[in-house]
């Protein structure tokens, strides 16, 4: 059985006072709830993220960082290593989000370096991918996505890879209200699963957790989760309401 998973991704959302309320909330929310085995994941912005560990770490919350940087350590002014996010209590790291290779330009190259970082660091990535509109439009959404795959992913180990989550964002149905019906996120996720299968055997692309990420709330969950080869969701804005997070990780 491979893992549900439901991650909320909160963006550049929340001041610190207001994010510890929202994981209180998410926190409170799930007492006395049974899940059925679905794994919650938080992903708050940096600063938030040792103050929440210390919030959540007697619950079954996970806690992940939405991005991490490419080298070990040294004079990158700015800059947060995977090393550092380990030492807040982090867990999961997101890597190449649609919004970080679309508006910062994070090339394949650089996010196997990325990828590199967090392995090292013994922490669990969840590694974005996913086409454009136009891409879409022309045909080409495949042919992208087995591009990402096969310029991020498939240097790995067997082993590094049986680590790695996978999150399929149709960039065209993310913030815009447009969602990807559950028979278009099927295929997808079941022409990446094929894909996977043929670099790392069958056994190891089964066993992988691929979540959906593209505008899923709790009116189109429990379709979307009730599909084959989707193991869950990377949540944009319904991260951010308690009710609504807590709603869709029970659409299972």
């Amino acid at each position: 059985m491979r893992q549900k998973i439901v991650a909320g991704n909160w963006k550049m959302n929340t001041s610190i006072a207001s994010g510890l309320e929202l994981a209180q909330a998410v926190k409170t929310g799930l007492e006395g709830k049974s899940l059925n085995d679905v794994k919650l994941i938080l992903a708050p912005p940096f600063t938030h993220l040792h103050a929440i560990e210390e919030m959540i770490k007697d619950s079954p919350l996970g806690l992940a960082a939405q991005n991490t940087a490419s080298e070990k350590s040294g004079a990158y002014t700015g800059e947060v290593s995977a090393e550092m996010l380990a030492s807040a209590g982090v867990g999961y790291v997101i890597l190449g989000h649609s919004e970080r290779r679309k508006y910062y330009h994070e090339t394949d190259e650089l996010l196997v370096q990325k990828l590199t970082r967090v392995l090292e660091a013994g922490l669990t990535p969840i590694f974005c991918i996913g086409e454009e509109l136009e891409d879409r439009e022309k045909g080409n959404h495949f042919e992208l996505v087995k591009s990402q795959l096969k310029n991020g992913l498939f240097h790995c180990s067997p082993e590094d890879f049986a680590k790695v989550i996978i999150a399929y964002e149709p960039v065209w149905a993310i913030g815009t209200g447009l969602t990807a019906s559950p028979e278009q996120a099927e295929e997808m996720h079941a022409f990446i699963r094929e894909e996977l299968s043929k670099a790392f055997g069958v056994e190891k692309a089964n066993a992988c957790s691929m979540l959906y990420g593209g505008s899923c709330k709790a009116s189109n969950a429990r379709e979307l989760f009730a599909q084959p080869n989707v193991d869950g969701g990377l949540i944009g804005g319904a991260s951010l309401q308690a009710d609504e997070f807590i709603r869709i990780a029970e659409s299972f």
